[in-house]
């Protein structure tokens, strides 16, 4: 099946940088700095097999904050670079993007740290630890690095690494990682011996096609949705993907990173010419085409994300205090002249939560915590204090999104009254707060899911489940398609679907939102969004759509119709994803199976329509992006006015335990990835 053709894409020369992921959250927006200049942002061009990118389209991988501890190397300064860099000169990279005239210094900076990435990944299969010892080192091997693209025969400008990367404690490690993994065998013990055994399995021999790419790559995620478990809500999981990708390519490859088949594949770089692996010409330069072009150089968008967490930390401690919004002199909340919004006094909502007591404490995530609150009017509302309140377009950025937020009106949208920003507490110091209207019935999660203590509020009806779930479908259809441009939600889970005193629901938290451009899609260079929920084309790249939001509202349909979590690391069989689980059962002819126990209580009569939700869920939530239907078309589908399409054929999930015919049972991984290049998904047209 042809993919339908894609959209062209222009970019802002700004990145969002988003710092959150069930952690602290920021929005930050930053230019990236080549010598003189922003850098434009774009990625490698085409894409092999159902991946058909436009050229101009940059993907990046989950970010990786850098912690301070990093920094503590720095007086290291005279240490020895680690790294055997002959490979430099020899592996046969493209490097078009880095030769003079740098035309896309971004695309010069990913390659590059794509290239440093094999270094990196050597280093780990010698010495069975990540990155490199201490801020010294790191800046040893960035001199030896610009040395060695600076001789002959690469020649290329000495000013490139310094350019790329100016912060010279960029690759150290530090235990504040994924799950506080820094050596190999501690990415064994947290992974787990049957992860990493497929994980070898598929990344250990010859990876040159596309199919056996994918393997490898589905195998990789499927480990690092088991670090990320490990790792829990903090910001150590960001970096699991990350971690994986080098365990691949320095321990799993029997080859090696330097291998040109490895660093294709593994570490996305993209190569100047076919591998000498495959059996015949055209095979073999078809087949390296896809592995070269279709790369994305994840680890290239991961280092070059972390210089920009590095450096807006290092901004964010030198950054002087004082920067607040003018308050009034009567210390009031007031209206802003022309929005719906409300600038609110911290002594207000102070008051209106009684100090932000705990027994009005309401909610907890990654980007903030919640309480209740009454105004002096006697109006309740909900108080979100963002834990992360630095903001880079300072606190005009801060409003302007608040006033873009305030002005949509939807019966299935929470809305938003307004903010405060102060930063006149010593001991707080900044604090940015949202105050919306409060929902009396609580989050969606507490009625299908068990709390802590083993608890659940009553299980809902499948009436009340349909009416939520096209609640849901319409609030999204109406930020995607009913506001110009339209606005990308990023976190649709259970947590942000409140319930009013009518059980209705309405889609919270826009903290998270971007507005998107008519014709493009959004490409982030932080993935914000909770894991489980996150399509897999922006968890691993940044590449940002309305079908992310279709790919969320997919999982969730089928966490309310099934009472899983998106996430079930206990389950028997071995799988992770619940997209892979209700898969599995309705490509047997039993979507049936995947109802929750409430709902097969329900009348004969109803279980055509509840079965009709499980299948528009894994519609929804499939890897192709080109197969996932708009939210006008998934609200159809669920409203019956609108048949639901055959499943299109999906690779096999990943992570699933498969007994074999002979008694045989190995731990498969999925072809949920394409295109030979990696790390990359087999998601058929990202943009439709």
């Amino acid at each position: 099946m042809p993919s339908p053709a894609t959209r062209s894409i222009r970019l802002h020369p700004r990145l969002k940088y988003t710092h959150g992921h069930l952690g602290i959250a920021a929005s930050l927006e930053l230019p990236f700095r080549f010598a003189s200049g922003s850098l434009p942002i774009r990625s490698p061009t085409g894409m092999a097999a159902v991946w058909k990118w436009k050229p101009a389209v940059l993907l990046l991988l989950l970010v990786m904050t850098r912690p301070p501890a990093a920094e503590a190397g720095g007086a290291n300064a005279t240490a020895p670079c680690p790294l055997d860099l002959g490979y430099v000169a020899t592996l046969p990279w493209d490097r078009a993007p880095c030769e003079p005239p740098v035309a896309n210094g971004t695309a010069c900076c990913m390659t590059l740290l794509s290239v440093l990435g094999v270094g990196l990944a050597s280093r780990l299969r010698a010495t069975g630890r990540f990155r490199l010892p201490s801020a010294g080192a790191s800046a040893a091997c960035l001199r030896a690095f610009s040395a060695a693209l600076a001789a002959p025969p690469l020649s290329l400008p000495a000013s490139l690494v310094p350019g790329c990367f100016p912060v010279q404690s960029q690759f150290a490690i530090s235990p504040d990682y994924c799950a506080g993994v820094t050596t190999a065998a501690e990415y064994v013990a947290v992974a787990g011996n049957a992860s990493v055994a497929g994980l070898n399995a598929s990344c250990g021999a010859d990876v040159a096609s596309m199919s056996l790419c994918n393997r490898c790559l589905a195998a990789g995620i499927d480990a690092s949705a088991r670090l990320t478990a490990a790792a829990g809500n903090g910001s150590k999981s960001q970096n699991c993907f990350y971690l994986t990708v080098l365990y691949a390519a320095g321990i799993s490859s029997s080859a090696g990173p330097d291998s040109p088949v490895t660093a294709a594949c593994a570490l996305g770089l993209a190569l100047s010419t076919p591998s000498p692996t495959t059996s015949s010409p055209t095979s073999s330069s078809a087949s390296h085409t896809n592995i070269a072009v279709a790369a994305t150089i994840p680890i290239a968008s991961l280092l070059l994300v972390s210089l920009v967490a590095l450096l807006v930390w290092r901004n964010r401690r030198e950054h002087t205090k004082g920067r607040s919004i003018q308050i009034s002199e009567e210390r009031r909340s007031r209206p802003r002249p022309n929005t719906g919004s409300v600038m609110f006094d911290i002594c207000e909502l102070s008051k209106a939560t009684g100090g932000f007591a705990e027994r009005n404490l309401i909610g907890r995530g990654g980007f903030g915590v919640v309480y209740r609150g009454v105004l002096a009017d006697g109006t309740v509302v909900a108080v979100k204090k963002m834990l992360e309140p630095d903001v880079e377009g300072g606190d005009e950025e801060f409003t302007n999104e608040v006033e873009i937020i305030s002005l949509l009106r939807h019966r299935n949208l929470v809305p938003l009254r307004g903010c405060c920003i102060a930063d006149d507490d010593p001991d707080e110091g900044k604090q940015m707060f949202l105050v919306y209207d409060y929902m009396p019935k609580g989050s969606l999660d507490q009625y299908i899911f068990e709390d802590g203590q083993g608890r659940r509020r009553p299980a809902l009806s499948w009436a009340q489940r349909r009416t939520i779930l096209l609640d849901v479908a319409r609030g999204l259809e109406y930020l995607h398609y009913g506001v110009k441009p339209g606005i990308y939600h990023r976190d649709i889970k259970a947590t942000n679907i409140l319930l009013d005193a009518d059980m209705r629901a309405r889609v919270a938290d826009f903290g998270l939102a971007r507005r998107s451009r008519e014709g493009q899609s959004h490409l982030t260079t932080r993935v914000a969004g909770t894991h489980g929920y996150l399509s897999p084309e922006y968890a691993l790249y940044g590449q940002l759509t309305e079908k992310s939001d279709v790919y969320s509202f997919g999982v969730l349909v089928l966490e309310v119709m099934s009472g899983r979590r998106a996430l079930d690391l206990s389950d028997p069989s071995g799988v992770v994803l619940i997209t892979d689980w209700a898969w599995t059962h309705a490509k047997a002819g039993r979507p049936g199976d995947v109802l929750a126990q409430a709902l097969r209580k329900e009348p004969s009569t109803s279980v055509a329509a509840m079965e009709r939700y499980v299948l528009v869920g894994i519609l929804c939530a499939h890897v192709t992006v080109a197969f996932r239907p708009s939210m006008p078309e998934a609200l159809r589908m669920l409203e019956g006015d609108m048949d639901v399409p055959d499943l299109p054929d999906r690779p096999q999930p990943f992570g699933q335990r498969i007994a074999f015919d002979e008694g045989e049972t190995n731990f498969s991984a999925s072809s949920i990835l394409s295109g030979g290049g990696g790390p990359l998904v087999d998601f058929g047209d990202m943009l439709r």
